[in-house]
């Protein structure tokens, strides 16, 4: 008897040695949305890292930028799953705190991506660096327009830490630098290409004199050159983040210049972050990104190119 319940017990121990071995680790990778070309670029980012490191991403998020309730569920799944770590870029910096702290509980490292979060139970964070961005935006909105103008913002979203900073770089950087460019008005798009478009038309039709527009992420930026373009308006346009619609308007004069995040590059150092953490490292808690602004000038140089065009069908297909 004795000798068959030690070896029952060995049988055991193998067992588990050998699942425990075997057991690849799993990290789940949340965005605030999944149309867009830029959570496309993060996802093959994300993909190449998980090559990489012999790990499995699940990729998952919520249908639109907006449904940060859909997130929450997303992201409650997946602790419930018991997945080894997570990656959020959360939609609401206030809304997500809740499942970002019952996960540290549960010991599961959270690494945010993209946009910031009130708590400080993450591991790292991954992110451009949007307050400067929106520097790099006013500054160039000053220097097309000479110093003097009148100006108006095509913001996403209140609660969306990125795109709050970026806007807030630009207001703080116009205000403190450059006196004789007023901005006159900024209404929110809500991260949709259609109410940008409708914002965009209201601003210019209740400005009739005004010289410039900054939009602050891809779906303001194609909503504001669509009512430049319907309006045929001469009003200067710096938008931010790329994709095929926006890079054709920034040819066609459409879009004076756009300012650039590299999502490969982020959705990357998210999982690999995770990656390190799993493994016993610590990483760089605050990792910010910098931001790149492209025009007609370096747009097809061979390293803006390579941001702007990762090869997702290596990735995604």
């Amino acid at each position: 008897m004795k000798n068959r319940l030690l070896f029952a017990l060995g049988a055991v121990l193998v067992l588990t040695t050998a699942c425990n071995r075997d057991h690849k680790k799993t990290i789940a990778v949340i965005p605030k949305g999944n149309s867009h070309i830029f959570w496309q670029s993060v996802h093959a980012g994300a993909v190449a890292a998980s090559r990489e490191a012999g790990v499995e991403i699940i990729w998952n998020g919520p249908a639109g930028e907006t449904d940060y309730t859909g997130q929450l569920k997303v992201v409650d799944a997946m602790i419930n799953r018991h997945v080894d770590a997570i990656a959020l870029a959360p939609i609401d910096k206030k809304a997500m705190v809740g499942v970002v702290e019952r996960a540290a509980r549960e010991n599961i490292p959270v690494i945010i991506f993209d946009s910031g979060i009130d708590t400080d139970q993450f591991v790292a964070q991954v992110a451009t660096d949007n307050y400067h961005a929106g520097e790099v935006a006013a500054d160039r909105m000053a220097k097309i327009l000479n110093g003097k103008g009148k100006v108006a913002i095509v913001a996403v979203m209140p609660g969306g830490a990125s795109t709050m900073a970026r806007e807030q770089g630009f207001e703080d950087q116009t205000k403190k630098l450059y006196p004789d460019i007023k901005i006159v008005d900024k209404q929110y798009g809500m991260a949709e290409v259609a109410m940008s478009l409708q914002k965009a038309e209201n601003m210019l039709t209740g400005n009739p004199d005004l010289d410039g527009i900054f939009a602050s992420n891809e779906s303001s930026a194609i909503g504001a050159a669509q009512a430049i373009k319907d309006r045929k308006s001469k009003v200067k346009l710096v938008g931010f983040d790329s994709g095929p619609t926006l890079i054709e308007d920034l040819k066609a004069g459409v879009i004076d210049s756009l300012v650039v995040q590299d999502p490969f590059r982020m959705g990357r150092e998210a999982v690999q972050a995770a990656v390190d953490k799993l493994n016993g490292k610590t990483p760089t808690k605050i990792n910010n990104l910098p931001p790149t602004l492209v025009d007609l000038l370096n747009l097809n140089t061979p390293v803006i190119q390579a941001q702007l065009n990762p090869d997702l069908k290596k990735y995604l297909e």
